[in-house]
């Protein structure tokens, strides 16, 4: 497939920037891995006083300021031009890598929210017809060209918000053609935006009204109708399944993902909001990148997910929003589990796409501490969406997105100001975006 960045790379002239004076240059990486796990969490790699070189969309080097000038005699810098950034005072972080999001939608759904403050459960929304059957229905009525200007304004938030890799999600289409405009609009944000941008199809994200009663040709539907059209026309990268209770079950999942991988889908899960659905086992089973939500998470979850190479997702923003239970994020790092922290970016259960505000909530609501929630929304999340070797850390040949804070005292400060802006500046594939 076609990456956003190599788009980018035919249509833009990249730059060479050289920021100096870091205060703290953040998650380095000498040798980089593909993610953290259990007590390595807690560790965080800085460097102080720092300055970084960008070449060409990638970062070229980086070190002490006190070996600047050793670097400027080498024949690979002496002779180019550069922009220079003086960053004193301030953090350069690895842009954030949000592996969980809903942000292709049409129209908001606000009254629900009013129905949530009212004490309606998000099942007894869905059963009234709202929650995803009410977005499907906007979608439904937008066309594409509208589609494409509401998700474009909602991306170009994210990127000033520092966030410089999203997953996207169909799933608001629930048949053929509405689920294939979703990917198309996707694939144009890779085309169109400097964000990296990972596609995938959730055709089974609810059951249609048409189909109630009939799911099971509705997933016949998805099987030989949806997959086979959205792999011939090469729009997504991954495949999920909302496998909760009142939704998909485990034999629904596991024929989907079948079917999915068939065409080189791999699998990502909707597991554990609602129930212990079994979710987490069907997603280590069939290699799942990533199990999301986790509400409903025990020993035998935890268990199954040691070693797995499934990353185990948290979105807290939804739990925030809907007053749901929180995951058990210290019992899961404690056991020596990775976790990854998004932020669900949707219309009806987590309206933003605030990455800063996830990290303030995996600090106050899940106990973690800031070191752990900056692996979870960067390199974690990174490996998540299958780009850890590219993006997630500041490391010599990774792609050139990270952001520069502004004058702030320390790392702690970013999840402690929840409310506040942080981000000066926005370097994505090298290019000077804000």
């Amino acid at each position: 497939m076609i990456t956003g960045i190599s788009i980018l790379a035919e249509k833009f002239n990249f730059m060479n920037i050289l920021i100096i004076n870091i205060k703290s240059l953040v998650q380095v990486e000498d040798n980089p891995v593909d993610f953290v796990e259990g007590h390595k969490m807690s560790a965080l790699k800085t460097l102080d006083n720092a300055f970084l070189f960008i070449s060409n969309g990638f970062i070229e080097s980086f070190g002490p300021m006190s070996g600047l000038k050793e670097f400027q005699r080498s024949g690979t810098f002496s002779s180019v031009q550069f922009e220079l950034l003086d960053a004193i005072g301030k953090l350069v972080f690895p842009s954030f890598c949000d592996s969980h999001t809903h942000l292709v939608y049409a129209g908001s759904r606000e009254i629900e929210y009013i129905d949530k403050i009212r004490g309606l459960s998000y099942e007894e929304i869905a059963r009234r017809g709202g929650g995803i059957l009410n977005s499907a229905r906007l979608l439904h009525e937008t066309s594409e060209e509208s589609l494409y200007r509401q998700s474009l304004e909602r991306i170009n938030e994210i990127i000033s918000l520092g966030t410089g890799a999203v997953e996207i999600k169909s799933g608001y289409g629930l048949n053929t053609e509405d689920e294939l405009k979703m990917l198309r609009v996707i694939r144009r944000l890779k085309e169109t935006t400097p964000v990296t941008i990972r596609s995938t199809f959730l055709g089974a994200h609810a059951v249609p009204e048409e189909f109630k009663g009939k799911q099971r040709d509705f997933i016949d539907l998805i099987i030989n109708e949806m997959i086979p059209q959205v792999a011939s026309d090469e729009l997504a990268d991954f495949i999920d399944v909302f496998c909760d209770k009142g939704f998909f079950t485990i034999e629904d999942t596991e024929r989907i993902l079948m079917a999915g991988m068939k065409y080189g889908l791999r699998a990502k899960i909707h597991a554990n909001e609602l129930d212990f659905s079994g979710g987490i086992q069907a997603g280590v089973k069939y290699n799942a990148l990533s199990v999301d939500h986790l509400e409903y998470t025990g020993d035998r979850e935890i268990a199954c997910l040691l070693d797995s190479g499934t990353m185990p997702t948290l979105l807290p923003g939804a739990a925030f929003f809907l007053g749901m239970i929180d995951p058990p994020a210290r019992k899961m790092i404690d056991a020596g589990l990775p976790i990854c922290l998004a932020s669900d970016f949707n219309p009806g259960s987590s309206p933003s796409g605030n990455m800063k505000f996830i990290m303030s909530l995996g600090c106050v609501k899940l106990r973690l501490l800031p070191e752990e929630v900056i692996n979870a929304v960067t390199i974690n999340g990174a490996y998540a969406m299958g780009i850890s070797d590219t993006h997630g850390s500041i490391a010599r040949g990774k792609v050139a997105n990270i952001f520069i804070t502004k004058p702030v005292p320390s790392i702690e400060y970013l999840p402690y100001a929840y409310g506040s802006n942080l981000v000066d500046t926005v370097i994505l594939n090298g290019m000077l975006i804000q």
